[in-house]
């Protein structure tokens, strides 16, 4: 008996002949067919460049769910913005199961980000499982006089809109969370966009700007050697590879809660034996040590669940990115 979790087309329809009676039956070329899920190579399509954290997170569970499966999992990177390239390549594949997507709490917040989106996230994509969390960190440079998340708050109350907060793109989740931040904290600060992590380093570093945003998976050999200094984390619980952080809960900073995610999602339509196979699988791989350990080292937290968790997590937060947005003023792209 194999273990892998691979359903067959007699299993879906002998369960609807059941259901429906035998008149089912006269269709025997479709319920005697011993076709399986999956029947031919697996494509994740990733919106980003290889390399990134969504991109390394994928590729550590790809050779193990091919293990699983029976099936190659090949990883497709699209990049592009907000996720569009990658979203209309999943939606011109079949809705069979074999072509998935990574999707992220960017996919969250594209729904409210961008004036014509070609895909609804809510509507158009099915949850599978959540693959991975990582949190966004307060990053000072190492020299910098904000000692403390208490330093930082005194400073920015004593001087009103005196600070700058550094962040990649307007819009990403890092943007949003200095957003929220200034929010709940009802502090005031100037919020600075660079196009990427090596430029809004290289501008905390020469003091252009005060703080930043940034999620701690590429930033970890930097914290760890000295080079940048975390005062606080956005999640609620700390990091286990940066133990001695404290959140911005423990500080004293109502209602926030921030923690990227990765995630794989099909089409809409989907059969449900189909995300299930997946489902079941990719819960397996996330348990191995090995997977558990490559994903640890690189700055995230395994998660798996089901399906219908991570459908609830991806519409939670397409409601609360959007609210910032708003309040933010955000343009709309």
């Amino acid at each position: 008996m194999t273990d892998h979790p691979a359903i067959t087309r007699r299993t879906v329809f002998l369960g609807a002949g059941t259901f429906l009676g035998v008149s089912t039956l006269a269709a025997p070329r479709i319920v005697l067919s011993q076709t399986r899920f999956p029947d031919h190579p697996i494509r994740v399509i990733v919106p980003f460049a290889a390399g990134g954290v969504a991109d390394l997170t994928v590729r550590a569970v790809a050779n193990p769910l091919a293990d699983r499966l029976g099936q190659p999992v090949v990883v497709d990177n699209r990049p592009g913005a907000g996720g569009i390239p990658a979203a209309q390549q999943l939606m011109n594949a079949p809705a069979d199961g074999h072509t998935l997507m990574a999707a992220t709490n960017g996919t969250a917040i594209s729904r409210t980000l961008f004036h014509s989106l070609p895909f609804d996230p809510l509507r158009d994509l099915a949850p599978i499982v959540t693959l991975g969390s990582f949190p966004i960190a307060l990053i000072v440079a190492p020299g910098s006089p904000i000692k403390s998340f208490s330093d930082l708050l005194e400073k920015m109350r004593r001087e009103p809109g005196g600070l700058n907060i550094g962040t990649i793109n307007a819009g990403s989740t890092q943007n949003l969370s200095a957003e929220l931040f200034k929010i709940r904290a009802d502090v005031k600060a100037e919020t600075v966009a660079f196009p990427a992590t090596p430029q809004l380093v290289t501008a905390l570093l020469r003091g252009d700007v005060d703080l930043a945003f940034e999620i701690t998976a590429p930033l970890l050999g930097q914290i760890h050697d000295g080079a940048i200094r975390p005062i606080a984390l956005t999640s609620t619980k700390r990091a286990p590879n940066l133990g001695d952080v404290p959140t911005l809960t423990e500080l004293g900073v109502k209602d926030y809660d921030v923690t990227s995610w990765n995630a794989l999602v099909a089409r809409s339509g989907t059969p449900a034996p189909a995300i299930a196979a997946i489902n079941e699988a990719v819960n397996a791989v996330l348990a191995r040590p090995a997977v558990r350990d490559i994903l640890t080292q690189s700055g995230v937290e395994p998660q798996g669940g089901t399906a219908e968790a991570m459908g609830k997590l991806l519409a939670a937060d397409t409601a609360r990115w959007a609210e910032v947005i708003e309040k933010a003023g955000i343009p709309r792209q």
